[in-house]
């Protein structure tokens, strides 16, 4: 350990982003706290290798019979319970090992069968009172919603077929699905469900990547998976654990990486389903008392300066990425975890907000650590942090003295489309501040742009097309009518979507359904709604109907994201703005060897004439107007004829109203 502590960090990041030279030994904190953990942990070896809680605790089928183990450290009795043995806790009582664990060892491979229902009885603070297993890796929800783990052990173990691996340097186009709402029918859509009818539609629209929410299980529906109880089961909501392994299967065979939305910021408060109170205290794997405590979410908040929940949290990561194939990780809620205030109510308007007594320098490291670990087991692994306090280092090499993720989201971005949408009249646009805020980053960080993501369609929410064009959606998205407000909320839908996709980020992400602008909100089923599923559907009929206006909004999505992909717009590219015209509200850049040229103003056309590489014609590679968009031009491919000026080759190009085109 004195080693260690002498070692002078690497801090690489201040060549990166010398602004933050005046927190020089901030950053040193928070390297020597990193490397000091590491060591605590592994001894010197690799993190990898301590991250194996899954392999030791939880039921392990030997070659004579069962080995269940747990870790309770303030347990004072324990034994495992279940339909194998009558519910009698008399029959398998645990023994208490060192260091708070305990085991009970079950002879015979066929005593616990496939599919068993089990839970520990645990007694301790003079209660006794049933548990689910911590590890269990798959729960059973009753009718009534109970919830009892169940021992998962089939005859014929999943064999994957492909062999899938995310290239590092491919920019990651993201659909973010939610499995049971991906059906039509007012339900609970399955696994299996998603990887026949959803999967088809995320190739055909040229998405490489799915990032699949409410994995974790969960009792209650509505909390969208973010009140996770069992960290190691696949919820059971959507079918088994095989379905869910042949649909990541399925779609690495189309070229398609699956990441996995992972809640590690916060867990359930329930104590018959969750972990919470597993041992008889609150502070198991949480803070103890008020500190435990999520002062806005009502959720428990885990203990990271804690081994062995460094332990537990750092084996439930590899589990998923070793049993089911996921290829990384969009960690949730990470801003609440990076400071003791969660980001509640601060306005991260200077550095000194990173750097001060209201960090949680442990659970800083424990990020750093989870990045290193990720890396070990698939380097190909890409980690994404929901972090809108902009933390500098967060998407730097931990190496370099960051955290190490490989992208942060644009958080900031919805909010901006929200306050422009809401506040501005369409003639008062601001296209500085649209550029400011869409090219924004820390020094050597990538980010990943959306306009819009599922919080945004949440009710009490609008999408950014129900909030252009709201209940006319209802009566005017047919092709035979006639209505300047949907006219005006196609064209807009397109051009934000174009804007963001190109400026805000080195990776794009899009919420299912939002391509083609489903209507209305998301309301999971509730006793406020009557526990209705009505909301909780994606309508995908809407795009295939050819008679609708939802299907020129799909095609130009296709076109944008092929477009994108084709240029290879995201790779290590600046954007370079040729000219804002406030007046006309006029935004030209070059991207990636291309010109985008944008005409956000909502009555005048702009006739403009624009630099360009091309040498005789020149291309016109999109139109945000071609009539298969939902536009009123002749569809393309079109092209230009290249002039000679002054000033070099340039082509004339025709803006309508709220379009854009790009070319080269």
């Amino acid at each position: 350990m004195s080693d260690v502590k002498k070692r002078t960090p690497s801090l690489k990041i201040l060549e990166t982003d010398p602004g933050l030279v005046p927190f020089e030994e901030d950053l040193k904190l928070r390297m020597r706290l990193y490397e000091e953990t590491l060591a605590r942990l592994t001894g010197g070896a690799p993190l990898s290798d301590f991250a194996n809680g899954s392999l030791y605790y939880g039921f392990q089928l030997g070659k004579t019979g069962w080995y269940y183990r747990e870790w309770a450290p303030n347990a004072e009795k324990m034994s495992l319970v279940g339909d194998f043995n009558g519910w009698d806790p008399e029959k398998n009582p645990m023994k208490k090992l060192k260091d708070g664990n305990w085991q009970v060892f079950i002879r015979g491979k066929k005593t616990i069968p496939h599919g068993s229902l089990v839970k520990v009885r645990v007694t301790a603070n003079g209660k006794t009172f049933d548990r689910i297993p911590l590890y269990i890796h798959r729960v059973y929800q009753a009718p009534d919603g109970s919830c009892t783990g169940q021992v998962w052990n089939p005859p014929e173990p999943y064999v994957w077929q492909s062999h899938f691996s995310l290239p590092k340097d491919r920019p990651l186009f993201i659909y973010e699905a939610h499995v049971g709402m991906a059906t039509e029918e007012e339900k609970v859509g399955t696994y299996r469900e998603f990887t026949q009818n959803v999967l088809p539609r995320i190739q055909k629209e040229g998405y490489n990547a799915i990032q699949l929410m409410a994995i974790m299980e969960h009792p209650y529906y509505a909390s969208f998976g973010y009140q996770v109880t069992n960290f190691f089961a696949a919820s059971s909501r959507y079918g088994t654990p095989e379905e869910l392994k042949e649909l990541i299967d399925t779609a690495h065979g189309m070229g398609i990486a699956v990441l996995l939305d992972l809640v590690h910021s916060h867990a359930s408060p329930n104590t018959n389903e969750g972990i919470n109170e597993f041992d008889g205290t609150d502070y198991q794997f949480f803070h103890a008392g008020g500190e435990g405590n999520h002062p806005a979410w009502g959720t428990k908040l885990f203990d990271y300066g804690k081994n062995e929940v460094l332990h537990f949290l750092l084996s439930n990561l590899k589990y998923w990425l070793d049993e089911y194939h996921f290829d990384g990780f969009r960690f949730d809620g990470v801003t609440s975890m990076l400071y003791h205030h969660h980001g509640l109510g601060v306005a991260f308007d200077s550095n000194e907000k990173y750097f001060s007594m209201a960090t949680d320098t442990q659970a800083v490291t424990y990020l750093q650590l989870a990045n290193t670990l990720i890396r070990q087991v698939n380097p190909n692994a890409v980690t994404i942090a929901e972090d809108m306090s902009a933390m500098p280092g967060m998407c730097r090499p931990v190496s370099e003295g960051g955290i190490g993720f490989d992208y942060r989201l644009s958080m900031g971005v919805p909010d901006y489309w929200v306050k422009t949408l809401t506040e501005k009249r369409d003639e008062d646009w601001d296209l500085g501040k649209m550029w400011s805020e869409l090219t924004i980053r820390r020094p050597g960080e990538k980010n990943i742009g959306y306009c819009e993501s599922h919080d945004q369609a949440l009710v009490g929410d609008k999408t950014i097309m129900f909030r252009l064009a709201d209940q006319e959606m209802y009566w005017h998205m047919d092709n035979e009518s006639k209505s300047p407000i949907i006219d005006r909320a196609i064209a807009y839908h397109k051009i934000i979507r174009l804007v963001t996709a190109a400026l805000a980020g080195e990776g794009y992400l899009n919420f299912m359904g939002n391509e083609f602008g489903h209507p209305e909100w998301i309301d999971f089923p509730r006793e406020g709604n009557g526990w209705s599923y009505k909301y909780a559907r994606r309508q995908w009929s809407l795009a295939d109907n050819g008679f609708l206006r939802y299907r020129n909004l799909l095609w130009f999505d296709e076109a944008m994201v092929a477009l994108l992909k084709q240029v290879n717009i995201k790779k290590n590219d600046t954007p370079f703005l040729q000219f804002i015209n406030h007046g006309n509200k006029v935004m030209v850049f070059d991207k990636g060897g291309y010109t985008f040229a944008f005409n956000f103003h909502p009555t005048a056309t702009q006739r403009l004439s624009l630099a360009t590489r091309c040498e005789q014609t020149c291309p016109i590679l999109l139109n945000s107007e071609w009539q298969r968009f939902g536009g009123h031009l002749p569809d393309g491919p079109e092209s230009r004829t290249v002039q000679n000026g002054v000033l070099g080759r340039y082509i004339d190009i025709t803006l309508p109203p709220r379009s854009a085109v790009v070319f080269g």
